[in-house]
């Protein structure tokens, strides 16, 4: 039996316009307790660039930016068993998702989520998009490529391109029929 691992608290302010999705922070970021904590993770240095602050700021200045651009953090995932730190790893039966639909609920002014890497789009898609569904809940739904190591098919410089393009992509507006937009 694989370990039972937990993810982190949302890291959300009330102007956050924007909520980025990983799915279950890997060992390294665990053992620091720190949303992306791998060194090699491309996260902080393509947000850096995006939003034009150093990586090397304190861990807490950097969510501070973050939250002061309108980004929020969290991961899809709340609890699941994983030996190591890849996504393929992850017991699919033991996934316990994260209470999103009520985070929309209580900040409304998230209207885009972007979802890190294809692990936490699938999860995403069979734990919440339902309950948004149900729920008549809409929003922006966008897919990026995941900035994990583990993950090096795209180099940096091409991570950070899609990155932009979706994080300065105005949302957009709720469709009719009730569904959440989805751009994979």
């Amino acid at each position: 039996m694989a370990p039972l691992v937990q993810s982190f608290a949302p890291v959300i302010a009330p102007a956050c316009h924007t909520l980025i999705l990983g799915s279950m922070p890997g060992e390294r970021s665990l053992s620091v307790g720190e949303y992306y904590g791998h060194p090699r993770n491309a996260f902080w240095p393509v947000m850096g660039q995006l939003f034009e602050f150093s990586t090397s700021l304190s861990y807490t200045e950097r969510l501070e930016k973050l939250n002061h651009a309108g980004i929020a953090l969290w991961d899809v995932m709340a609890s699941c068993e994983r030996a190591g730190s890849l996504d393929t790893s992850i017991v699919g039966t033991s996934v316990i998702p994260n209470a999103i639909v009520e985070l929309l609920i209580e900040y409304p002014d998230i209207q885009r989520i972007i979802l890190n890497g294809a692990a936490a789009a699938t999860t995403f898609r069979r734990h919440i998009a339902p309950r948004m569904t149900a729920l008549n809940i809409r929003r922006t739904v966008l897919q990026a490529p995941s900035t994990s190591p583990a993950h090096a098919s795209l180099r940096q410089e091409e991570k950070l391109r899609i990155w932009e393009s979706l994080l300065r992509m105005s949302v957009l507006p709720a469709p009719e029929n009730g569904q959440a937009h989805e751009t994979v």
